[in-house]
């Protein structure tokens, strides 16, 4: 029987007419997930049905897997922002917890024709729904005939023969590989967050920085320096602005704890409390650790104009 939870999210966001849906847990929002949402919408017009897509959250293997540590590559508020914006009649967020893992492939594809009116059902390439992943392949096909649902794989989306995944942008940022990373996701990069107080080391030596506080579930790129645009959206300072950002301990001042610090070029002003969006670009060079404080400074200064040759941040710094 579906949990209750799943019942209450699923009807809140019902699109209220027969539709086809997509599910899984979307981190990235990357090109593969864009074909197979590309893909849903044109199935769904063929049909006449609305489009949707569930997204899991947390994802499912930090559930049957506790002993797993998951970093996502987006907050959920942001890959519902980004699959907000793919022109879906509805995307429905639905918690996945211990009770949901124990729910059958057929009861949770009969809750979706209860609830959500599900025709059509799209299945990525190595997709599964239910308990021990028990509705896949024809299997599912059967379970769909048997409710009146009809169900697809899609093909995998390759990219230079390889299937384009979150696993792999994982890796790519545990490199540095930002221009592979941004490759794959189909555009930049991103971090949110807000300016919280540290250290105040940058201000002391000459290069005030914000030190932008992200979620400890983040997949963060190798520790090093970064061309990055940083978005301020709102208030007297609002605008985009190219800055050099440093992810890393800090080896010089052995702080110890890795923080986020952007030091944003051509920017005068107090940032404290304020949410800042950074779009990397490109590594500028790995973390280091200098004999001198003059030493760093120096190489703040190159890693600046390093930063401000490679950046064109009047452009659009979501684009890849």
């Amino acid at each position: 029987m579906a949990t209750r939870l799943l019942r209450i999210e699923l009807g809140r966001a019902a699109p209220g007419r027969p539709s086809a849906f997509t599910i899984g847990t979307f981190d990235g929002v990357h090109r593969g997930h864009r074909f197979l949402i590309d893909l849903l919408k044109q199935r769904a017009a063929e049909r006449g049905l609305a489009a949707g897509v569930i997204t899991l959250h947390p994802a499912p293997i930090s559930v049957v897997r506790p002993d797993v540590r998951v970093t996502y590559i987006q907050s959920l508020d942001e890959r519902l922002e980004l699959l907000e914006q793919l022109g879906l009649n509805t995307v429905i967020p639905v918690t996945f917890t211990s009770e949901l893992s124990q729910v059958d492939a057929e009861d949770f594809l009969r809750t979706l024709v209860e609830l959500v009116q599900l025709r059509y059902f799209l299945v990525g390439p190595d997709g599964s729904i239910g308990r021990n992943r028990g509705g896949s392949g024809e299997q599912l096909r059967e379970i769909g005939a048997r409710l009146g649902v009809e169900v697809e794989f899609a093909p995998a989306v390759t990219d230079d023969g390889h299937k384009i995944g979150s696993t792999d942008i994982r890796n790519a940022l545990a490199a540095g590989d930002i221009a592979r990373v941004n490759e794959l996701l189909g555009r930049r990069y991103s971090l949110r967050g807000p300016v919280v107080h540290g250290a105040h080391l940058g201000r002391t030596i000459g290069f005030p920085t914000a030190n932008v506080a992200i979620a400890p579930d983040r997949a963060l790129p190798a520790f090093g320096v970064y061309a990055a645009c940083v978005r301020v959206p709102e208030g007297p300072h609002a605008g985009t602005y190219p800055a050099a950002v440093n992810i890393g301990i800090r080896p010089t001042f052995n702080t110890g704890a890795p923080t986020v610090e952007a030091y944003l070029l051509d920017f005068e002003g107090d940032l404290y409390g304020r949410d800042l969006e950074l779009f990397f670009v490109d590594r500028l060079r790995g973390e280091q650790k200098f004999a001198s404080i003059d030493e760093l400074k120096a190489q703040i200064a190159r890693d600046a104009a390093a930063a401000r040759q490679r950046l064109d941040c009047a452009s659009s710094s979501s684009s890849a």
